[in-house]
């Protein structure tokens, strides 16, 4: 499917003042990477990978089954994508091509509950999270981390028993690796050792003691999240119409409140970090996820 243009794009379109919408008609949301001059992001219904260049957008990548969700960017220039219905990691190159699969870990246990996000580190290593099944009622806590090391072949857990992990970031100085757990309200911290073990896990935030919850549901938790250039953290609220911008310390510093939908999953950095652009799905409910990208200034 590399290279087919799928419509052109309502640019320009205010929903708040200072929120544009750049991306409409979006099935599933998610994953937006700002690489230069363009929008890569994904579609978890619609099962592609495509490129926003400001005018048009283009679909690189069309998985069947693959559920695209969480997309980070390697140093070679290569894309990890989270397949979040199929429970698999794929290495695309920039075209979309796939370059390599995994579909179980390093002890053959398959990625049951599904591949949500990804993160690369400074050194080449990646951690991605497993989710768990989206449901009315979330049932087992099967979340877990798993850990590719720069250069390796398999991926490695490295901690388990989380509710629900989404969201995943690591710090500037690649110390702590940041965790969301979207059904516990929480987000979680680790200590990234040498060798990419995690330990001292904590509690970093709870969500609805930094601002009050939107809805009652399950699934009011943190979504996916970004770490800027300074340590702040960016969180997506799913069910929550906002991201939430805090401090590496924890503290609440903005509410960006989203007016395109409820159903806000992440964000990418624009150019210097002046804007971000938000993937929203318009109401959490439907079970297409209609959505769209806008994208709206950034407070410093």
């Amino acid at each position: 499917m590399a290279g087919i243009v799928v419509g052109a794009i309502l640019a320009g379109t205010a929903a708040y003042a200072n929120e544009v919408t750049v991306v409409t008609d979006v099935l599933g949301p998610e994953g937006p990477l700002y690489v230069d001059g363009s929008l890569y992001y994904v579609g978890w219904i619609s099962n592609t990978l495509a490129r926003w260049d400001g005018k048009k957008t283009t679909v690189l990548n069309q998985t069947a089954g693959c559920g695209h969700n969480g997309l980070a960017l390697t140093k070679q220039k290569t894309f990890i994508l989270a397949c979040t219905d199929h429970g698999a990691i794929v290495e695309l190159d920039m075209t979309g091509r796939q370059l390599r699969r995994w579909d179980v870990d390093s002890r053959g246990r398959a990625f049951d509950g599904g591949i949500n996000d990804v993160v690369v580190t400074a050194n080449g290593g990646v951690y991605a999270t497993v989710f768990g099944a989206f449901v009315a009622v979330p049932g087992a806590v099967i979340g877990r981390i798993l850990y590719l090391a720069p250069g390796g072949q398999k991926w490695v857990e490295v901690a388990n028993d989380l509710n629900f992990a989404n969201g995943i970031g690591v710090s500037p100085d690649q110390k702590t690796l940041y965790v969301a757990e979207t059904v516990g309200n929480c987000i979680l911290k680790f200590a990234i050792n040498s060798d990419g073990s995690l330990s001292q896990r904590a509690n970093f935030a709870l969500l609805n003691v930094l601002t009050p919850d939107k809805v009652a549901s399950w699934w009011i938790g943190p979504d996916s999240m970004k770490i800027d250039s300074r340590g702040n953290i960016y969180v997506a609220q799913w069910s929550g119409g906002k991201i939430l911008k805090l401090s590496p310390e924890g503290k609440l510093l903005h509410v960006f409140a989203i007016s395109a939908g409820d159903g806000t999953t992440n964000l990418a950095f624009g150019p210097d970090e002046n804007d971000l652009y938000v993937t929203v799905v318009k109401n959490p409910d439907d079970p297409q996820a209609r959505g769209s990208i806008v994208k709206i200034p950034n407070v410093k």
